[in-house]
Parts: structure tokens; C-alpha cells; sequence
């Protein structure tokens, strides 16, 4: 196969953009199903993420670097890819939270609130927690927070990913041994 030098990021691109989507179709699946604040099934979309990235890389692999990438490359490869995922992913986040439904933080509050009641804080023990953390329940922190989440998953993803993912061209001018020739 011939070795094409295709840029990471123009090589990542559509795997980036269409992994991102699917996860985002996913967030408004479960939106519309009123299952955005249950704790297991959001978590489901990691597994979108973790086979988006494999796919991603593989493809660009075998299609645009002739089949071979060496261990960096793939981690190279995941992170720009994520980078994709994350910017479409936080934009989403951004218009979830500030547009399409800005009481899903106040349902966010609820649920927190009932977890601190159990864990047995009292009322001015939460209020002070509250009070400390608000600006974390902004769309703006949740956005940049999925953003840079997003990013550092698809790092250790791709990290884990390139040792399967890892593929290098056999080196035509090792010495040729006695067995050989």
C-alpha cells in the first residue's frame, strides 16, 4: 500500500464530526425519553465514544496513511479526533443547558440536594455547599468542563486504543539473517 501523508486533521475529521452527532442524537434520545438525569444510560454514550474513537483511527489508518501508524500517531490521531467530538458535544451541552432547557439545572440542584439529605448534611450545610459551587451549574461551565473532559477521555481512550491500533511497516533494510537467504 502507498503511504500517503494525509493530515491528522483533515484525516480525523468526518469520524470526528460523525461520532460527535451520534452522541449527540443520543443526549436528545434520551432527553425526549426524560432519562437526561438517570444515572446509567448517559454513561452509555462513553461506549458511542470508545468505538467512535477506534473506528475513527482505524479508518484513518488504512485509509489515508496507507495502512501504518506508529503507537504516537494513533495517539495523536484519538486526541484531534476527541478535539472534534468536543467541540460538538460542548456546543450541545451549551444549547441543552441554555436554550433547549435551562430547569435541567434546577433538576440537576433537586437531585443533588436529595443525595446531601441522605448523606444526612442539614439545610444550611447544603445551602453553604451550594453556594460555593453555583457558578459550576452555569451552561458556560458545563460546556468547557465537557469540552475538556471529552478531550482528556479520548487521550486515555486513544492511549489504551493504540496498542491494538498501532501498526508499522517492517523495516526493508534490516539485515537480511542466515535463515533467510
Amino acid at each position: 500500500m502507498e503511504n500517503t501523508k494525509v493530515s491528522v486533521w483533515k484525516g480525523t475529521l468526518n469520524a470526528g464530526i460523525f461520532t460527535g452527532l451520534l452522541m449527540v442524537l443520543y443526549s436528545l434520545l434520551l432527553y425526549f425519553l426524560g432519562q437526561s438525569l438517570n444515572k446509567v444510560l448517559p454513561s452509555l454514550g462513553f461506549l458511542i465514544f470508545i468505538v467512535g474513537l477506534y473506528l475513527g483511527i482505524r479508518s484513518f489508518r488504512d485509509n489515508a496513511r496507507g495502512g501504518f501508524l506508529s503507537y504516537g500517531q494513533v495517539l495523536g490521531a484519538g486526541t484531534v479526533m476527541s478535539l472534534y467530538i468536543a467541540i460538538i458535544t460542548a456546543i450541545f451541552a451549551y444549547l441543552l443547558y441554555a436554550v433547549i432547557d435551562p430547569d435541567l439545572i434546577v433538576k440537576m440542584k433537586d437531585i443533588q440536594r436529595e443525595m446531601l439529605i441522605k448523606r444526612g448534611l442539614s439545610d444550611n450545610q447544603i445551602e453553604n455547599s451550594f453556594k460555593i459551587s453555583a457558578w459550576t451549574r452555569t451552561p458556560w461551565f458545563i460546556a468547557a468542563s465537557s469540552l475538556v473532559g471529552t478531550v482528556f477521555w479520548g487521550f486515555i481512550i486513544s492511549l489504551v486504543e493504540g496498542i491494538f491500533l498501532k501498526r508499522e511497516p517492517e523495516n526493508p533494510f534490516a539485515e537480511v539473517t542466515e535463515e533467510e537467504q
